[in-house]
C-alpha cells in the first residue's frame, strides 16, 4: 500500500485502538510520504526508540522556535543538547525549520519585538509553529506525520483519535497519534526500561517542555500539562491548530501595527 484511503479512516480508528504502539508503527512507516514530526519531547524519542528497534527510523521534523532556552538558564541549553545526543544515538535524518526570515531569537525579536507571545500569541504561533510546520511539510512532501500527542494529556488532546486528516491540505495530511492511549507513567517506565536519551529538565520537575517562557515546574498532584502556559486559558501551541485562522489574525496584527505606526 502507498496510501491511507481517506474512506478507511473510521474503521482504521476502531481497529488501530486495539493494537499496541509498536503494531501502529509497524503498519503506517509502510507508506510513503511519512514523517515523525518531535519536539524531542518523552513520547515523541519513545516513538524513535521504538522505530529504531524495528528498522523503520522515519525522517524527522523539528519546528525550532528558537526560543527554548531563554528562562531555564541562560548557561544551558538543554534542549539543544538533548538534540546532539539523539543524533548520536538514534542518526535519524532531521529536518530542522526555524521561523521564516529569522535564523535567531536576536533576530526573531528586531523583526517582531520583544515578548510576542505575550503581546499577541496568536501572531506568535502562527510565527514559530505554524508557518514553519506547513512549510515543512509542503517542501517535504509529507503525507502522513506522527505526533506524539496522548489523550492523557488532557484539554483538547482528551479525545484524540489515533487517526487524524487535516483538511488544511490539498490532498489533505494525515496525522497518527500512536500513543493517543498511553499515560504519563507508560512513557516515562519506557524511557527508564530502554535507556532513552531525554531531556534533563524532567529532573528538575518540568513534566512537559515547550518555549521556555511557556514552561514552569509542575508541582506535587499536577497534571503534566498543567506546567505549560500557567495561568492562561491556552493548552495547544500552533501546530495543532486551525493553520488559516491564525494566519489571519496574523495578518490583522500586522495592519493594526501598521495603522499605529503611521
Amino acid at each position: 500500500m502507498t496510501r491511507i484511503e481517506i474512506s478507511d479512516i473510521a474503521q482504521l480508528n476502531v481497529t488501530l485502538q486495539e493494537k499496541s504502539p509498536q503494531e501502529i508503527l509497524d503498519w503506517v512507516s509502510k507508506f510513503d510520504g511519512v514523517y515523525q514530526t518531535t519536539s524531542f519531547g518523552l513520547t515523541g524519542l519513545v516513538l524513535m526508540d521504538m522505530l529504531a528497534k524495528s528498522g523503520s527510523l522515519l525522517p524527522v521534523i523539528f519546528i525550532d522556535t528558537l526560543h527554548c532556552n531563554l528562562v531555564f538558564n541562560s548557561d544551558f541549553q538543554e534542549t539543544y543538547e538533548l538534540i546532539e545526543n539523539v543524533k548520536s544515538k538514534y542518526s535519524p535524518t532531521l529536518h530542522i525549520y526555524k521561523p521564516e526570515g529569522a535564523n535567531s531569537v536576536e533576530e526573531f525579536t528586531e523583526k517582531y519585538g520583544q515578548s510576542l507571545w505575550k503581546t499577541d500569541s496568536a501572531k506568535y504561533d502562527y510565527l514559530v509553529k505554524a508557518e514553519p510546520g506547513r512549510r515543512a511539510n509542503l517542501e517535504l512532501g509529507a503525507k502522513i506525520v506522527l505526533t506524539g500527542r496522548r489523550r492523557s494529556q488532557g484539554a483538547e488532546r482528551s479525545q484524540l483519535p489515533i487517526i487524524e486528516l487535516d483538511n488544511s491540505y490539498s490532498p489533505p495530511l494525515f496525522k497518527i497519534n500512536p500513543l493517543a492511549a498511553w499515560d504519563y507513567n507508560q512513557v516515562w517506565s519506557y524511557v527508564k526500561e530502554n535507556n532513552v536519551p531525554y531531556n534533563v529538565l524532567h529532573d528538575r520537575g518540568y513534566k512537559s517542555i515547550g518555549d521556555s517562557h511557556s514552561t514552569t515546574p509542575t508541582a506535587e498532584g499536577e497534571s503534566e500539562r498543567d506546567g505549560r502556559w500557567r495561568g492562561q486559558e491556552k493548552t495547544e501551541c500552533g501546530l495543532h491548530k486551525d493553520y488559516f485562522k491564525l494566519k489571519r489574525l496574523a495578518k490583522e496584527a500586522e495592519k493594526r501595527k501598521a495603522l499605529n505606526a503611521q
